[in-house]
């Protein structure tokens, strides 16, 4: 089993790099802020709970009554029953099983939720948490079943029952059952009452874990196509006044200002062949444009992400007072995940148009028409030699794709639970989708990388502008030309994860 020494202390909020690092081993820790914060929580929750400290013990969702719909009816009596009556009823999820990293990214957010005190967990929860991440332990966790209104209720159950030794589970990749899965990782199940197992049921981790990801992506897909259309245009010879800052300044909008000084820093040295047309295709001249409305869009996700990070989601919230008889528990709906899902859909509308772009920018590359006569396809030899052909027939697979998935969620509402949920956010699908949608994204632009790269090979010029050349001969290094033909999936994907990695100005 792997293990490993990257450790991370919960002592601020959250930020996606950390849940990025819990898809491996990490050991995460707690400090004694957080300690406190869990202490003074439970004994609140306790006290409200079971009289104590001489007052009445006053009803709390989910601890003493039944769930969703069912509060008017009294829960179980034994709090061991109440943790079994919580979850047994969401396992009601079906379809493939989440990436790990989702499923650790969502256990990782839920673990900071919970140590900030305000949901009456007991610390062995958080300390079991804390536990799965120093191994490969991973929930199986099926993706479909919920609509984000009460948090993530049945992704987040199969998560808590695996924990606790039921359901299914990864180790090392493998998947088991989760009682084995917990043994072989050396971890202890979770012994929980039903405060502790609707606290870890009732937010909205796994949507703002997939948001989270798929944003990443998406940005590093952004900065990947600021890059390759400046390398577009120096192979092509372009010239580079519809990067002019004044023109821009023009515009009024301070994303296309900072994508054109961006894309003039990576121009820099750039000499115009002469040859070109005077005004370049949409797909060129108005990348700017493009691409600094996308960063305004995704300034936003950035802002929605970071509060989703940092806050709690759950249901009810405790915020204890100096002794056990002060303070206030708040029934409310902190689990509604809306900022989240309108935030997916915004990732979405970007997430599409950028792959439009790279699209479209492959497809000039591939036109003699428009490709300052390089051969069609980029082909050596047409007719003998195929080129990218394939590449583009499934980078417009992979548009149709995105297109078709980037339907706004989260105003599809559907009432449901006996209208209960009679307004639902839809956040977990929207995140998901964007999640998925990214990583087609990011297939997008290694297929644009790869024909920039095959048209050096083909006839286009020396890249002039010393930072595209280095671009350029990055993605030489791990792309050999094509020629003879072969097949060229692992290429695109090789590109993409360069791309990635790659340090662009």
């Amino acid at each position: 089993m792997l293990t490993t020494t990257d450790a991370l202390a919960l002592t601020g909020p959250l930020d996606s790099a950390a849940l990025r690092r819990a898809a491996t081993p990490l050991t995460v820790t707690v400090d004694a802020g957080a300690r406190g914060r869990l202490d003074r929580g439970r004994r609140f929750f306790h006290g409200l709970r079971h009289g104590d400290g001489g007052g009445t013990a006053r009803p709390i969702y989910g601890a003493t009554t039944g769930f969703g719909a069912l509060v008017g009816y009294a829960g179980r009596a034994d709090e061991a029953d109440q943790c079994d009556n919580t979850l047994a009823h969401l396992g009601a999820g079906q379809g493939p099983d989440l990436p790990h990293e989702i499923c650790r990214a969502a256990l990782l957010l839920r673990t900071w939720s919970l140590a900030q005190g305000h949901s009456g967990v007991s610390a062995e929860v958080v300390d079991r948490l804390t536990a799965m991440f120093a191994t490969t332990f991973s929930p199986a966790v099926p993706r479909y079943g919920s609509v984000g209104a009460s948090g993530d209720l049945i992704p987040l159950a199969y998560a808590t029952q695996a924990l606790r030794g039921r359901g299914h589970a990864y180790l090392d990749g493998r998947r088991m059952a989760a009682a084995e899965a917990l043994t072989a990782a050396g971890l202890r199940p979770l012994t929980l009452d039903g405060r502790d197992a609707l606290a870890l049921v009732n937010g909205t981790s796994v949507t703002t874990a997939a948001l989270s990801l798929a944003r990443d992506t998406v940005r590093d897909a952004h900065r990947s196509l600021t890059a390759l259309t400046c390398l577009l245009a120096d192979l092509l010879g372009c010239d580079p006044g519809f990067l002019d800052d004044d023109l821009l300044r023009a515009y009024g909008h301070a994303g296309a200002v900072d994508a054109g000084a961006r894309m003039r820093r990576t121009l820099t040295g750039i000499r115009p062949s002469g040859t070109r047309p005077l005004q370049e295709p949409y797909s060129i001249r108005c990348t700017p444009q493009l691409l600094g409305a996308a960063e305004e869009a995704l300034r936003y996700v950035d802002a929605v992400v970071a509060a989703d990070l940092g806050g709690v989601s759950d249901n009810p919230l405790f915020f204890p007072g100096d002794d056990a008889r002060e303070g206030k528990v708040v029934h409310g709906g902190n689990f509604f995940g809306q900022p989240a899902a309108f935030a997916a859909d915004l990732l979405a509308s970007v997430t599409a148009q950028l792959g439009n772009l790279a699209e479209r920018q492959l497809d000039l590359l591939m036109d003699p028409a428009r490709n300052g006569g390089l051969p069609p396809m980029l082909a050596t030899a047409p007719g003998l030699q195929h080129g990218l052909q394939g590449v583009q027939l499934a980078a417009t697979a992979f548009v149709a794709e995105i297109r078709r998935n980037a339907t706004p969620a989260g105003m599809q509402s559907l009432p449901t639970n006996l209208h209960n949920q009679d307004v639902v956010p839809f956040g977990t699908q929207a995140a998901l989708r964007s999640y998925d949608m990214a990583e087609l994204l990011a297939l997008l632009t290694g297929s644009l990388a790869l024909g920039l790269r095959q048209a050096a090979h083909v006839g286009a010029r020396r890249p002039t502008a010393p930072r595209c050349a280095d671009l350029l001969d990055a993605l030489t290094e791990v792309i050999p030309p094509v020629e003879p033909d072969r097949p060229l999936d692992a290429d695109v994907r090789a590109a993409a994860r360069l791309l990635a990695a790659h340090e662009v100005p």
